[in-house]
C-alpha cells in the first residue's frame, strides 16, 4: 500500500537525511541510491551546507509523481536504517547518533501509523464491497425464489399431464440447483426409469416425482423401494408427490428400517415461502424417519 505524500513526511524525511549523515560524500551516496538524478546531485557546489543543498533539494521533489516515488524511496531507505556508521568517531557521536535515531524513529512510527490507516481503509472498503455483494446476492436470490414460486403455481394447471410432468421435472431440478444440492437428472439403470437422484449429508436419494391429480398410493410406494432396494447400502428414497399420499401409502412407505422419505406440495412451499431451506427440510424428513420409523412428516408438525 502507498504511502501518500503529506507535509509531515515530507518534514521527517527531511530531518532524518540531515541527522542520519555528516559527511557530504555519505550523503551522496545515500541519495543516489535513492534514485536522485545524478546531475542533481553534482549541481551541489563546494560551498553549499547539506541543510542548504536539501533545502534546494525537497521542493524540486514535490513537482510530479516522480519525486513524490522518490521521496517515498527515501522514507523507506531510512526507515530501514539500524546503525549510523556516518555518525561515528566523532568527539559528539554520542549525541548525532542520538538526534539521528529519534529522528528516523519518528519516520518510522508515522509510517507505521498511516500503513495501519491505509490498511483500515482498504479493510473497510472490502468490508462494504462484500456487503453490497451480499446485498445483491441476497436481492438476486429473493428474485430467482420467486420466479421458482411462480413458475410452480403456473404448472398447477397442467397437473395431471404428460406436458406438466415433465416441466415439473425440469422445475424439481433447477429448485436443487437453486439450492446447490448436488444432483444427477434422470437416467436409466438396470432397465429402469430413474427419476434422477440428489446427495445431502453423506446420503443419496433416489428420487421419484409425481405430478397426477390423485394422490400415490401404495404401488406408486412399491416401485420406489424397489429401485432403492437395488442401490448401494447407504441410499434411500425420496418421493414428491404433488397430490399427497393415500393413508395406505404413507403407511407402506414407513416402518423400522424405512429407506424412503416422502414429501407433497406443502413441503414445496414450505420453502418457497421461506420458512425453511430446503436442506434443513430433507434433513428434518430424515431425521423423523430414523427417530419414529415415519416417512411423511407434515409441515405443521415440523416444529414438534
Amino acid at each position: 500500500m502507498t504511502t501518500k505524500i503529506t507535509p509531515r513526511l515530507i518534514e521527517l524525511v527531511y530531518e532524518a537525511v540531515l541527522k542520519s549523515f555528516w559527511r557530504k560524500n555519505a550523503l551522496r551516496k545515500f541519495l543516489l541510491a535513492s534514485y536522485i538524478a545524478e546531475k542533481f546531485v553534482d549541481s551541489w557546489s563546494y560551498n553549499e551546507s547539506k541543510r542548504e543543498f536539501l533545502d534546494r533539494l525537497f521542493p524540486e521533489l514535490q513537482k510530479n509523481p516522480k519525486g513524490h516515488a522518490v521521496t517515498l524511496q527515501m522514507a523507506h531507505n531510512l526507515s530501514e536504517q539500524t546503525t549510523f556508521p556516518d555518525l561515528c568517531n566523532w568527539e559528539d557521536s554520542k549525541q548525532k547518533i542520538q538526534e539521528a535515531t529519534h529522528a528516523v524513529n519518528e519516520l518510522k512510527k508515522y509510517l507505521k501509523q498511516k500503513n495501519e490507516e491505509a490498511r483500515s481503509e482498504e479493510e473497510k472498503k472490502a468490508n462494504q464491497k462484500r456487503a453490497h455483494e451480499e446485498r445483491l446476492k441476497i436481492q438476486r436470490a429473493a428474485t430467482d425464489k420467486s420466479k421458482l414460486q411462480d413458475n410452480l403455481n403456473d404448472l398447477h394447471s397442467k397437473v395431471g399431464t404428460q406436458v406438466g410432468g415433465y416441466e415439473f421435472e425440469k422445475w424439481f431440478y433447477e429448485l436443487l440447483d437453486y439450492c446447490e444440492i448436488t444432483n444427477r437428472r434422470p437416467y436409466k439403470t438396470g432397465g429402469r426409469q430413474i427419476d434422477g437422484s440428489l446427495t445431502h449429508e453423506g446420503t443419496t436419494y433416489i428420487i421419484e416425482l409425481k405430478f397426477t391429480k390423485e394422490q400415490s398410493d401404495a404401488t406408486d410406494i412399491d416401485s420406489l423401494k424397489a429401485k432403492v432396494n437395488k442401490m448401494a447400502d447407504n441410499t434411500m428414497g425420496i418421493m414428491v408427490s404433488i397430490a399427497g399420499y393415500s393413508r395406505i401409502a404413507v403407511s407402506e412407505a414407513s416402518g423400522s428400517k424405512t429407506t424412503l422419505i416422502i414429501m407433497d406440495a406443502s413441503h414445496l412451499y414450505m420453502f418457497l415461502t421461506g420458512n425453511m431451506c430446503f436442506k434443513e427440510i430433507i434433513s428434518r424428513l430424515r431425521r423423523h424417519a430414523s427417530q419414529t420409523g415415519e416417512s411423511y412428516l407434515p409441515v405443521n408438525k415440523f416444529g414438534g
